[in-house]
């Protein structure tokens, strides 16, 4: 098996479908979603456009702008986010981390976010995200995105 390059520019250069799940730290299945991505190349990086629809019905925007540094390295921008969002980008993996303020209980708590996106054949990415709040780990977020 070919282990595919993973250059986020070109990877996220293009429409995407995203299917998520939030599990908490017991392993309990909290939320569940789907994510419609448009990406557009930059002359330093892309932008992503992130249309969210969750299994209660509820909907959310979010825009990143994200800047490719050199040799495997990113820096993130988005609204929700504290501060900037760096990454790190490996053969077929990119290990990318942020602070972000996420609505739990009807009001805006500040979480870290440490996630791995793996290119697997066919141009399947599969996104794990580890998300904590003060080194407590809250649970993970499971993602696969495909192209459309």
């Amino acid at each position: 098996m070919a282990i595919p390059r993973f250059l986020p520019e070109e990877y996220f250069a293009q429409r995407l479908d995203a299917y998520g799940v939030f599990v908490d730290r017991f392993g309990t299945i909290r939320r569940q979603f789907n994510v419609e991505v448009k990406g557009t190349r930059t002359s330093d990086g892309f932008i992503l456009d992130e249309d969210f629809l969750y299994d209660d019905g509820e909907r959310e925007t979010r825009r990143w702008v994200v800047t490719a540094l050199g040799e495997g390295r990113y820096r993130g921008e988005c609204d929700d986010v504290v501060g900037v969002a760096v990454g790190k980008c490996t053969d077929n993996m990119l290990s990318w981390r942020y602070d972000f303020r996420l609505v739990m209980y009807g009001r805006k708590v500040k979480v870290r976010f440490d996630d791995v996106m793996v290119l697997q054949g066919g141009g399947v990415m599969v996104n794990r995200a580890t998300v904590s709040k003060a080194g407590l780990r809250l649970g993970e977020v499971l993602l696969t995105f495909r192209p459309i």
